[in-house]
């Protein structure tokens, strides 16, 4: 299905939480012991999701703060190149900015190693935050990687209670990172408080276990659709993906390509579904009227943007234009 012409009809995508430097390995296939140089690309869940999103033409505004730092400025510099509001990013001198350092496999699939202890984004605190940007707001988005113990943290529990009051869409994708976390029961706990804040759910097929101790997608649905989770995307790399509401399901292949590097792919399928949806003027009272057609042409749109994503290296870097997915 050809995406629309015309910019999304209603408001801007907010994203709240980490923007990073992800270390990219010269070579593949490797572990970080036998790496020789690593190249800094802007990455980080929540600026990818922006970025992915404002690629496609909507409008998105990274809520962070950055090291006072060359790092910092550079993620800065490249958010606004893309397109990006990068004006309720706060700076630093406290902390630095984060970095995280990516090791390939032969297939495309990292494994990371973070510094940040703690970094700058952690820092954030509540109080920045204005009721006023999200007056305007088609959809907040988060995920669980600052949501560690911390001021960060209370600034996404406003965040949600701001993005609820206004109307705002709440999307909230885990994007599971074990290594940030004292235990795995501290990460799951975390993760399921959030989940039935979010009309919308991402999760991918190594997550799902984790969380709701299912291995069938089917079976976890009645735990997932609750609270107020109206729409749950289920992404299974290069197996497709699948969308469920409480009356609707759907399910749309993935392009075959080969995968260079996948970092930053799961980001950019949400980014691009939730354009979709924003395109759509689907806001939370919506979701329960998207047909098995609509969400399929959801899917279809964010699968091809992942397909052409994980054929380039890095994240933000490897995110297509509208005029480039669609040629």
């Amino acid at each position: 299905m050809p995406l629309c012409s015309e910019p999304p009809r209603r408001g801007a995508l907010l994203a709240i939480g980490e923007a990073l430097i992800d270390m990219i390995p010269a070579e593949t296939g490797c572990d970080f012991a036998r790496v020789s140089a690593f190249s800094p690309r802007v990455g980080g869940a929540p600026a990818n999701v922006c970025a992915a999103f404002a690629r496609l033409g909507g409008r998105a505004a990274l809520v962070t703060q950055l090291g006072d730092d060359p790092f910092g400025r550079k993620i800065r510099d490249e958010l606004d190149a893309c397109g990006v509001n990068t004006a309720l990013i706060r700076f630093t001198k406290e902390a630095n900015t984060a970095l995280a350092f990516v090791s390939l496999g032969a297939d495309g699939q990292r494994t990371f190693s973070f510094y940040r202890n703690p970094s700058a984004d952690l820092l954030y605190r509540p109080e920045y935050l204005d009721p006023g940007w999200f007056r305007d707001a088609f959809a907040l988005h988060f995920c669980s990687v600052d949501l560690v113990p911390g001021p960060m943290a209370q600034a996404h529990d406003r965040a949600v209670e701001l993005a609820g009051q206004a109307g705002a869409l709440i999307s909230f994708d885990p994007n599971l990172r074990p290594a940030l976390w004292p235990d795995a029961e501290a990460l799951r706990r975390a993760v399921r408080r959030y989940l039935p804040l979010a009309h919308v759910v991402k999760l991918s097929d190594e997550e799902l276990a984790f969380l709701t101790g299912e291995t069938d997608i089917a079976a976890a649905l009645p735990a997932l659709l609750q609270g107020r989770t109206r729409l749950v995307v289920y992404t299974c790399g290069g197996g497709g993906a699948y969308a469920f509401t409480r009356r609707a399901r759907a399910y749309a292949p993935s392009p075959r390509v080969r995968a260079v590097d996948t970092t930053g792919a799961g980001d950019g399928f949400i980014g691009s579904f939730l354009y979709g949806l924003c395109e759509r003027g689907a806001g939370p009272d919506a979701l329960d009227a998207l047909g098995e057609q609509d969400l399929q042409a959801l899917l279809d749109l964010s699968n091809r943007f992942c397909a052409y994503s994980v054929q380039r290296p890095g994240a933000i870097d490897s995110y297509p234009t509208r005029q480039a997915l669609e040629g």
